[in-house]
């Protein structure tokens, strides 16, 4: 089992009914899977509740993260090191580098290079899928 880290592309791909994105996240689903969806992320690709049923209906498999004091600032001192400004891609990165250190963690994103960095720089082994 790989624990899955949604960034806001995979969430915005769910949306937009991307066959690959929900096989993604049937498989996880069956294979008993942790799937995370970082609160930064659910900001930045959620909109109209009202128009997004897609969407709500993927977050309802999804343990949603807040981005409390503690990952705020991880992911503030984050940025600072790997020289970017993307508080939730940083936030997504500091997540997936502490779920690491126990299990399996992919990251589901459309930023792959951005996101590699920030693993990079937490010397993390987490799979980045590009989607």
């Amino acid at each position: 089992m790989t624990a899955l880290i949604l960034d806001a592309g995979a969430l915005i791909a769910l949306d937009r009914n991307d066959r690959r994105l929900w096989a993604i996240l049937r498989n996880a689903t069956d294979d008993t899977s942790e799937v995370f969806a970082p609160a930064g992320a659910i900001a930045q690709a959620w909109r109209d509740g009202a128009r997004q049923a897609l969407l709500a209906r993927g977050l309802k498999h999804c343990t949603e993260v807040p981005l409390d004091g503690p990952l705020a600032r991880a992911s503030g001192v984050l940025c600072g090191r790997a020289a970017t400004a993307d508080i939730v891609d940083a936030s997504i990165a500091v997540l997936a580098a502490a779920r690491s250190r126990r299990e399996d963690v992919a990251i589901v994103t459309s930023d792959p290079d951005d996101l590699a960095h920030l693993i990079e720089a937490l010397d993390a082994h987490v799979r980045i899928i590009g989607i």
